[in-house]
């Protein structure tokens, strides 16, 4: 291949910007709950980023990203012209990049995935064909967009009735917090478990399956648990707490929940969502690696490491605006609330991902917010807010393909 160096530092350039615009948007998405409830500050938020999405991403971030690269356009008529694609995976990262940046800028959460896909598509159109585009595939996807707010705001609703029930509306809140809050913490600890299990495990060469999946996430639940029971025993109520704030204590021990829930969430996240940055560079590298198609590339460690590094680099320089947003202008958060919003969402992306679906934690995160807010009825939401992030999330597949368009013939231009 003629221009083989220049297209991999290009690609390894666009999938770095790429990933930036994860963590400026969508990570600082998984991380708002805990900042707009105040249990963690935005410092500890961007360190347990740095650490859990990057793990998350190296470890458990190669299941979406064979769906990302080959499921969604049929390459097979590119096999004289490889290059074709490589110019095309360069404009689509480019053009998800480009909006990230715009979204980021204005504090609206929009959907990485459908960036991503998005931009895929509109190069492919141009530069292979309409017919190219397996339809099909993209609209189980945009099906996942309808479905994963849907399922995280019916669970969050249920998760917060249930705190509302068993805790808040109860003559001992404080008590009940302190009998019940472990059980919580024991969900949180089973389901990051089965995550890492169902989706991380495989690529460090251990395939768990069945009911042994199932005992290891129960006995890491129990670990996770009696964590937390120690990290609340260590807690200090006072009543005077109380006085301007009537659940303040009772919002200290979800605050430590909380913090449990956000490692979780960037977990969950960077296994997710880091396939929408190192999709395409993965299908660079092989390309200009082997010089030719092909279906089954393995992935190698250090485009994962890009993707981690670009990421995290994202959210420490840019991702305030949409943490505000998400954090504390759809609905009022506190850590109770936010906890339901984080264990429901995580809850879905483990759902999808089990299934191998590329849902937008986007959306789910945005779905169990609103949930929780229902449960406080309707005047609880900023309906205006909402209205707004609804737009950004129609716009974006169109905006995605019409940049990947353009700047596919820029590359052209520039290459042939």
């Amino acid at each position: 291949m003629d221009y083989g160096t220049s297209y991999l530092v290009l690609a390894v350039i666009f999938g770095l910007f790429m990933a930036w615009g994860i963590g400026a948007n969508d990570v600082a998405n998984a991380m708002a709950t805990s900042v707009g409830s105040k249990a963690i500050t935005i410092k500890q938020a961007i360190l347990i980023a740095a650490v859990f999405e990057f793990a998350g991403a190296v470890l458990a971030g190669g299941q979406v990203t064979s769906t990302i690269r080959k499921g969604i356009i049929d390459v097979s008529d590119l096999g004289a012209t490889p290059e074709i694609l490589v110019m095309g995976m360069l404009a689509a990262l480019l053009a998800a990049g480009t909006w990230l940046l715009i979204a980021s800028n204005r504090g609206w959460p929009v959907s990485t995935t459908h960036s991503i896909v998005g931009s895929i598509v509109g190069f492919a159109i141009v530069g292979i064909g309409i017919d190219a585009v397996q339809w099909g595939m993209v609209g189980t996807i945009v099906m996942s967009w309808v479905t994963s707010p849907l399922l995280a705001a019916i669970l969050s609703f249920l998760i917060f009735r249930s705190v509302q029930k068993l805790i808040l509306e109860t003559d001992a809140p404080l008590d009940n917090a302190k009998k019940y809050v472990p059980f919580y913490i024991f969900f949180v600890g089973f389901i990051i478990a089965m995550v890492t299990i169902v989706k991380g495990l495989k690529h460090v060469g251990l395939d768990v399956k069945g009911m042994d999946a199932i005992y290891i996430s129960v006995a890491a639940g129990v670990v996770v648990m009696l964590l937390g029971k120690f990290l609340i025993s260590r807690l200090q109520f006072e009543a005077s707490d109380n006085i301007n704030f009537h659940y303040a204590n009772v919002e200290k021990i979800f605050s430590v929940l909380m913090l449990l829930t956000a490692c979780a969430m960037a977990f969950a996240h960077g296994s997710n969502d880091v396939a929408n940055a190192i999709g395409p560079l993965a299908a660079v590298a092989s390309i200009v690696d082997s010089g030719e198609l092909s279906q089954k590339s393995a992935l190698p460690l250090w485009i994962l490491f890009v993707g981690g590094v670009g990421i995290v680099l994202g959210l420490a320089m840019y991702g305030r605006k949409v943490i505000a947003t998400v954090g504390t202008k759809i609905t009022e958060l506190t850590p109770s609330r936010g906890f339901c919003c984080e264990v429901s969402a995580a809850t879905t992306v483990v759902l999808a991902s089990g299934i191998g679906l590329p849902i937008s934690t986007t959306h789910t995160l945005v779905g169990a917010v609103l949930g929780v807010g229902m449960a406080r009825g309707i005047s609880a939401l900023n309906l205006g807010v909402i209205r707004s992030i609804f737009m950004s999330w129609v716009i974006t597949l169109p905006i995605g393909a019409g940049l990947a368009i353009i700047f596919f013939f820029m590359l052209k231009g520039i290459f042939s």
